[in-house]
């Protein structure tokens, strides 16, 4: 048993105008961190293209062809202020939730302990009918109702610690009790939502920080809202929306985390896994915006993933 280590060369073809955070070089940093003797056990795959039959389980028809109709041939579309799309931005996209699809039925085959998606645009603030926050399918989402749908499960977590709350992925799972969606992040902040009053069916668990938090607010928000939520719900499969903008470095946000704290939750996941799902954890990259903490926050991520498994 390995880890599988999932992306493909067309998410490097999805370009943002010139000074965009979500930018090309986030994934070659994530690359080379990741290039090193310390990673060559890695199972390394490339991801397919997701179909429209796994991104319709989280997104209707309607998203896909307005998407579709505004997909340049040339230079740049902007949906909103903050999210672009050029010539291979659905590829790219298609390519990342494929990624995660692949990834749950590797591992819920049984043929790696866990896997990592090293994938760009991300997707978690992606809503059912919306594009917003550089996203534009909800990844983490398709992965979560591929797990449920194709493959039968009946509980399914996502873990989300990027610094900026999943408002897409509360917004698909907020009345779908199968789901569990937690998330620590900064708040207020973009998007505006993620306060712990949100709360869906019983299922969604928000656990905000303040600004400029670092890593002992952040553990123990951990330890006092969603590990125990996660306990109780007892996953058979966990999805982990990894971003690693909470880090000290990142430009877009204030809290102040470091390597270790992104290793320590990667450890207490994986122990949540351990106790209820046999070890099964998917995760997919998020945020992270300064190229250096991106960097070393992944492999951190990656070391720990690769030590759990068995």
């Amino acid at each position: 048993m390995s880890t599988a280590l999932i992306s493909h060369p067309a998410c490097f073809d999805h370009v943002t105008p010139p000074g965009h955070p979500e930018r090309v070089d986030r994934l070659r940093a994530v690359e080379a961190a990741l290039a090193g003797d310390a990673f060559l056990m890695l199972t390394r795959v490339e991801a397919p293209r997701a179909e429209d039959a796994a991104l319709l389980r989280a997104h209707p028809q309607a998203h896909l062809a307005k998407l579709a109709a505004a997909e340049p041939a040339e230079g740049w579309a902007s949906l909103d202020p903050d999210t672009h799309m050029g010539p291979g931005t659905l590829e790219a996209a298609r390519r990342a939730a494929g990624a995660c699809v692949l990834a749950v039925d590797m591992v819920l085959g049984g043929e790696v302990a866990n896997a990592f998606c090293a994938v760009r645009p991300p997707g978690h603030h992606a809503e059912a009918m919306r594009a917003m926050g550089f996203c534009f399918y909800n990844t983490a989402a398709v992965g979560a109702l591929h797990a449920v749908e194709a493959h039968g499960l009946s509980r399914v977590a996502i873990v989300d610690f990027d610094v900026h709350h999943g408002n897409g992925s509360q917004d698909i799972f907020a009345a779908d009790g199968r789901v569990l969606y937690a998330s620590s992040h900064e708040w207020p902040l973009y998007p505006g939502s993620g306060a712990a009053d949100e709360t869906g069916v019983g299922n969604i668990f928000n656990a905000p920080l303040r600004g400029g938090s670092g890593g002992a607010e952040f553990r123990a928000a951990y330890e006092r809202v969603i590990l125990p939520a996660l306990d109780r719900f007892a996953p058979e499969l966990l999805i982990i929306s990894a971003g690693f903008d909470a880090h000290a470095r990142d430009p877009l946000a204030t809290l102040q985390l470091g390597e270790a704290d992104f290793a320590w939750i990667t450890g207490r996941l994986c122990d949540v896994a351990d106790a209820h799902c046999r070890g099964r954890v998917v995760s997919t990259l998020e945020g992270g915006y300064d190229l250096e903490g991106l960097a070393r926050s992944t492999a951190a991520h990656l070391r720990v993933l690769m030590e759990r498994a068995p």
